[in-house]
């Protein structure tokens, strides 16, 4: 069995490097909630979505943007560009305008750096989520002899874990060795707490500390500045997959000096399905010409991309971009635009205000409706947390079925957590109350 640590003893509010944060006050009565829309500096934002139901006249209720969210209005449009650009130029759109598509990888590294907190050459954009991972475990995972271990959370994304798994059998080691998990079980939770003590009485054993920002399973919000100081202190790199929080929470990765981090944009960033994935390196390693990497052709000086008698061995570029390798693909990129000009017109310090309003008002209703013993994993405390909800219900199915058939789109995580994601750009607070008093009624009948 991998070695785990559990974080009884944990603590919020003072020391635990999250500030608590006390709630407006709500009302239970559906106007309150309608009061709340009215007032909503971003509710401009929804009708820049296509949301789902809406053009048989009956929308949805979709509170599943944590794992795909909507259309975005624009992405047809620069779909059919980029076709159009395909049909009528060929392979010169490489290289000509309008789409100049050899520019691609960098077009919207700007804004994508200033959502993740990074400079625009420490940000690349390329390939899927797991993919970039197994890159970036490639150049920092090195194990060395009595350094080799990897610090995971519990519970943790299954395909992390298999991309942990694969690369210390890669190394030639044994994971259920190399691996020490954090976390109090199945449901969380995993704590900054927890992790700088296993790396106070461990830390020479780990060469890498690789957590989820923000928990698929619970929605946890771990201190990321926290746990990278810990690490950093300990001699341990520190990697993050950054899937449930870009988009979601803010983040400062340069600042918190964190050494790699990956993300997809299909989630909160809502860029669509097999949308191009991201990818952060902190500077010290993008210029590191001693840092690994595995090599491309997309991953060169553009300048010498299309000489075809090499006459040199490969020398990457010196920032993110230098962990690409192929070229990318034209139709994922595309939705990257219009998904990324929502974040841009909003911006995250917006968002987040009516993420932790929008998320607190769904709690405070359930509480109010199914009990203060609400079979909640997600913390209470809303700078622990993103913008999900996750229940424990017997039935979770039988859950999923009710509001399904009121409406109101949620997600299973077998065998009986279900996840809530009030997403702040397109969900309301009418949304949220509605979905509340139904999910409630099903937790009250499962008492009886």
């Amino acid at each position: 069995m991998a070695q785990v640590h559990t974080s009884h003893g944990a603590r919020t509010g003072p020391g635990s490097g999250f500030a608590a944060v006390t709630a407006p006050p709500f009302r239970l009565d559906e106007a309150f909630a309608r009061e709340l829309d009215a007032r909503d500096p971003l509710s401009q934002f929804r009708d820049r979505f296509e949301l789902p139901g809406g053009k048989t006249g009956q929308r949805r209720i979709y509170l599943l943007g944590n794992s795909l969210g909507p259309l975005p209005r624009g992405v047809r449009s620069v779909l059919a560009s980029e076709l159009d650009a395909w049909a009528s130029r060929g392979v010169e759109s490489y290289f000509e305008p309008p789409a100049n598509w050899t520019s691609l990888d960098i077009r919207h590294r700007e804004t994508m750096a200033t959502i993740v907190g990074a400079a625009p050459h420490e940000v690349g954009l390329m390939n899927g989520l797991t993919v970039n991972l197994h890159l970036l475990f490639a150049s920092f995972y090195q194990p060395q002899a009595g350094r080799a271990k990897v610090l995971i959370e519990r519970p943790c994304f299954p395909s992390d874990r298999y991309v942990v798994e694969t690369q210390i059998r890669w190394h030639g080691s044994d994971p259920e060795e190399e691996i020490i998990e954090v976390g109090e079980g199945d449901h969380g939770p995993v704590t900054a707490e927890a992790i700088e003590r296993v790396l106070e009485e461990r830390g020479a054993e780990i060469a890498l500390v690789f957590v989820g920002g923000v928990n698929f399973l619970t929605g946890e919000l771990l201190d990321m500045s926290r746990i990278a100081e810990a690490a950093h202190a300990a001699g341990c790199l520190v990697g993050l997959d950054l899937a449930h929080a870009v988009g979601n929470v803010p983040l400062s990765l340069h600042d918190w000096k964190i050494d790699f981090a990956a993300w997809c944009t299909y989630k909160y960033l809502n860029a669509g399905p097999g949308a191009v994935a991201g990818m952060f390196i902190h500077e010290t390693h993008g210029t590191n010409r001693d840092r690994f990497r595995l090599g491309g052709w997309w991953g060169i000086d553009p300048d010498s991309r299309f000489r075809w008698q090499q006459t040199e061995d490969f020398v990457h570029r010196q920032d993110a971009a230098g962990w690409q390798l192929s070229c990318p693909s034209v139709l994922s990129f595309a939705p990257i635009g219009p998904a990324l000009d929502l974040f841009r017109d909003a911006g995250m310090t917006r968002i987040r205000q009516k993420s932790v309003l929008l998320t607190g008002y769904l709690e405070w209703l359930l509480q109010q409706l199914a009990g203060r013993n609400l079979p909640m994993i997600t913390p209470s405390n809303p700078d622990r947390r993103g913008a999900q909800l996750s229940l424990l219900a017997n039935d979770a199915h039988g859950l999923r079925r009710t509001l399904a058939a009121e409406g109101i789109d949620v997600d299973v995580r077998e065998p009986d957590v279900v996840r809530l994601a009030p997403a702040p750009l397109f969900n309301t607070y009418h949304e949220v109350w509605r979905a509340a008093h139904l999910v409630a009624r099903h937790l009250n009948s499962e008492r009886r």
